[in-house]
C-alpha cells in the first residue's frame, strides 16, 4: 500500500473510459417498462487500482466509469425508459461513498480528476433529468453517506427507509478532514434549499440524520418503512416515469465500441485525432467534419446510429478529453483545431435544429452539450488555431469559442473564415446556463445580438475580429511566430496558477449551481486536499481506520 502512494501517475497502467455491460464489476441494470433500475453492488476486490478493497458499497474511478456507460446507455439504447431508480444490492447500506482508503493512497492530481469525473456524472444525470425527460429517484434501502448521498442528492427525489438505522450523510468534514468533493454542500444548499443551521450540523456529525427528521430538515423527500419501501419506491419511479415525453416505442441505438487507434503518438479515431507533443508538453486536438451530410430525418439518423457524424464526433471527443485528462497530467496546452467543409457542418446543424424534439436528436445534442461542457472544466490551457481548411462553423465553432485564446489567420484571399449557426444561440449551454456566446460578453445585448444576427454568414478574420469573436488575428508573416511564441509562453507558466486563472475565467460573472460546483472543487477541494490537517502523516484522511486520532494545526489559515 505505501509503495502504491510513492507512484507517479505516469507509471500506473493507462485508465481506460470505454467499458460494456457485459464487463460491469459492480452495477447490474434491469428494465420494467418504463422503469430502468440501476444497483449498486460492489465487488470488494474489484477496485481499479491495487491496494485497497471496496468495502461497504464503497466506490472508486472504476465505479463511475461503469456508472457513466450505463447512463449513457439508457438514454441511447433505451428510449422507452423515462424514470430509473438507483438502489443497493448490499443488506442495510446504499453507498458509503468515495472509499477513503483509495483516497488515502492517491495522488493529488488523482483525487481531484477523480471527483471532477464524478461531478460530471452526477451533472449528466441532472442534465438529462433537465433537457431529457428522464427522471431519476435514488431508494436509499440503508446507510447514505458521503459521495452515496451526493449520488442520491442528484437525482430528482431522494426516499429513505424508515428502519430506525438507516441515515443519510455528508461526514467528510468529521472523519476526513475534507469537504464533500461530488457537489455535496452546494447541492444540500442551492438545490435541497436545507436551512443554514441545519446544514451546519448536517455536515459536521458523522453518525447523519435519519427518519421524519430528515424530511423535515429536507435532506430525502420522504422516509417508508421497509416492509412497503419497495411498493413506494415502485409507486414513485412510476409517477415521475408519467412526466416524460420520452417514446414509449421508440427504436433504440445501440452504443458499439468507439474505433480507435492508441499509440505513442497519441489517440485516433475517424472524426478525432488527439496529436501528443510531450517535449512541448502540448497536444493538438483535431476535428474533423464529414464529406457530407448524409442524414436529414429521424429515420435516417437513427438508421446511421452511432455512426451519425454529430453522435460519433461527440462520442470520441468525450473519450479524447477523459484519456488526456487522465493519462496525460504534463500536457497542459491543448491546441484545438478542425478541418473540413464549414458548409457541411452548418447543414448538419439545421438538421439538429429542425429535429430537435426527436428524442434521438434531443439525446444527441444533450451529449454534445455534455461533452463541450467536460472541455470547458478541464484543467488545460485551450488555445484554438482557426487556419485556411478548417470548419469552426456553428457546432464545431462552439470549441473555439470554449477556447482562453482564439487566433485566426487573416489571409489575403479572405477564405479562411469562421460561421455562427443557431446552435451557437442557446442550444448548446455552458455549465452556467448561458451560451458561450453570451457568456463571452457578459450578456451585453448589443454584442450579443450582433453575433447573433450573423447566423449563417461566413465570418472572415476581420469581421470575427469586429464581431469580437476571436482573440488575434495575425497575417501569414507574422502567423507562425505569433503563434510559436504564445504557445511557448503560456507552457512556461506555472500549472497550478493557469488552473486557478482558467476556472476563475471561463465563466466570466454568471453563476449556477454547476460553476459554484466545479468552482468550490477548483479552489477549496484542491487547497483541502493537500493541507496536512487532512494527508499529512498525522492528518484525517491518512490515519482514517488506524484507530490514530489526527493532529491538526489548529490555526485558521
Amino acid at each position: 500500500m505505501e509503495a502504491l502512494a510513492t507512484q507517479t501517475e505516469a507509471t500506473i497502467e493507462r485508465v481506460d473510459y470505454q467499458i460494456d455491460p457485459s464487463r460491469y464489476k459492480h452495477w447490474r441494470l434491469a428494465f420494467d417498462g418504463p422503469v430502468a433500475t440501476l444497483t449498486l453492488d460492489i465487488d470488494e476486490d474489484g477496485g481499479i487500482r491495487p491496494g485497497y478493497k471496496l468495502k461497504l458499497n464503497s466506490y472508486d474511478l472504476g465505479v463511475d466509469i461503469e456508472l457513466h456507460d450505463a447512463l449513457q446507455r439508457i438514454r441511447f439504447e433505451h428510449p422507452e425508459v423515462r424514470s430509473v431508480v438507483f438502489t443497493s444490492g448490499k443488506p442495510k447500506i446504499f453507498c458509503s461513498g468515495a472509499n477513503i482508503y483509495m483516497l488515502g493512497l492517491s495522488t493529488h492530481a488523482w483525487k481531484v480528476n477523480f471527483c471532477k469525473f464524478t461531478n460530471e456524472t452526477r451533472n449528466g444525470i441532472e442534465d438529462s433529468s433537465a433537457h431529457s425527460g428522464l427522471k431519476f429517484l435514488a431508494a436509499c434501502n440503508g446507510t447514505t453517506a458521503g459521495g452515496g448521498y451526493e449520488l442520491a442528492l442528484a437525482c430528482d427525489e431522494i426516499i429513505l427507509v424508515d428502519d430506525r438505522n438507516s441515515s443519510v450523510s455528508l461526514p467528510e468534514v468529521p472523519l476526513l478532514g475534507v469537504l464533500p468533493g461530488t457537489g455535496g454542500l452546494t447541492r444540500v444548499t442551492d438545490k435541497r434549499k436545507v436551512r443554514r443551521d441545519h446544514a451546519d450540523i448536517f455536515c459536521t456529525i458523522s453518525e447523519g440524520v435519519r427518519g421524519q427528521r430528515a424530511v423535515d430538515w429536507r435532506l430525502v423527500d420522504s422516509v417508508e418503512r421497509a416492509q412497503k419501501f419497495e411498493s413506494h419506491v415502485r409507486e414513485r419511479a412510476l409517477a415521475l416515469a408519467d412526466t416524460s415525453d420520452r417514446p414509449a416505442d421508440g427504436k433504440g441505438v445501440a452504443l458499439t465500441p468507439l474505433k480507435r487507434r492508441i499509440d505513442e503518438a497519441g489517440y485516433h479515431y475517424e472524426f478525432v485525432d488527439a496529436a501528443l507533443d510531450t517535449a512541448a508538453r502540448r497536444v493538438t486536438l483535431t476535428i474533423k467534419a464529414p464529406s457530407a451530410v448524409t442524414a436529414t430525418t429521424p429515420e435516417q439518423m437513427l438508421a446511421q446510429g452511432v455512426n451519425w457524424w454529430p453522435l460519433q464526433m461527440a462520442r470520441e471527443l468525450d473519450d479524447a478529453i477523459l484519456n488526456l485528462r487522465t493519462n496525460h497530467l504534463d500536457l497542459g496546452l491543448w491546441v484545438l483545431r478542425t478541418e473540413g467543409d464549414a458548409r457541411v457542418v452548418l447543414d448538419s446543424d439545421a438538421t439538429l435544429v429542425a429535429h430537435q424534439n426527436h428524442w434521438f436528436v434531443r439525446e444527441t445534442v444533450g451529449m454534445l452539450r455534455r461533452t463541450l461542457s467536460r472541455l470547458d472544466v478541464s484543467s488545460r490551457s485551450l488555445y484554438a488555431l482557426i487556419e485556411p481548411g478548417s470548419c469552426f462553423a456553428g457546432t464545431l465553432l462552439e470549441v473555439a469559442l470554449a477556447a482562453d485564446r482564439s487566433y485566426m489567420l487573416d489571409d489575403e484571399a479572405g477564405t479562411n473564415a469562421i460561421a455562427v449557426s443557431p446552435m451557437n444561440t442557446g442550444l448548446l449551454p455552458m455549465a452556467n446556463g448561458l451560451s458561450r456566446i453570451a457568456a463571452r460578453f457578459y450578456q451585453e445585448r448589443e454584442p450579443v445580438d450582433a453575433a447573433y444576427a450573423a447566423v449563417g454568414e461566413p465570418l472572415s478574420a476581420a469581421k470575427a475580429m469586429a464581431l469580437g469573436l476571436v482573440t488575434e488575428i495575425p497575417d501569414p508573416l507574422d502567423w507562425a511566430d505569433e503563434v510559436r511564441i504564445a504557445m511557448e509562453e503560456r507552457a512556461g507558466l506555472s500549472p497550478d496558477a493557469l488552473t486557478g486563472l482558467e476556472a476563475n475565467l471561463r465563466f466570466g460573472i454568471t453563476e449556477s449551481m454547476n460553476t459554484r460546483v466545479f468552482g468550490r472543487l477548483s479552489a477549496w477541494q484542491n487547497w483541502i486536499f493537500i493541507r496536512p490537517n487532512a494527508v499529512g502523516e498525522g492528518g484525517a484522511l491518512k490515519l482514517f481506520g488506524s484507530g490514530k486520532k489526527p493532529q491538526f494545526d489548529w490555526n485558521r489559515v
